[in-house]
């Protein structure tokens, strides 16, 4: 169906309960959000976007090793070539995504 993500799977994953822990210990975290320009402007974490089919560009091996992928649910991010990609040595997919963030920590964040 146009818009779904289809399921993925990957080996790191991170809760937003553990992502909102780390951000109120304020955990030097850095949040690399993989979706497109458009998901972005309606809702996002103040990530750094970089869509995920210009990552292998836009990535260089200064981008920080411990990258957060949070995307609308959860599954983009998972896709094989990420972690890979650019230099990124190590992610971590934020499980459910934005929606889930949406859902358990700020219900005040649009949807879509």
């Amino acid at each position: 169906m146009r818009g779904e993500e289809a399921p993925v799977a990957t080996d790191i994953r991170m809760t937003v309960e553990e992502l909102k822990q780390q951000l109120d210990a304020k955990k030097d975290l850095f949040i690399l959000d993989v979706r497109e320009p458009h998901e972005y402007q309606i809702c996002n974490l103040n990530g750094h976007l970089i869509p995920l089919g210009d990552l292998p560009s836009e990535c260089t091996n200064s981008t920080p090793v411990a990258t957060l992928l949070p995307l609308r649910s959860g599954v983009r991010s998972g896709r094989q070539s990420v972690p890979s990609s650019g230099g990124i040595q190590e992610s971590a997919q934020l499980t459910g995504g934005i929606l889930a963030w949406a859902d358990k920590i700020d219900p005040k964040m649009p949807k879509y």
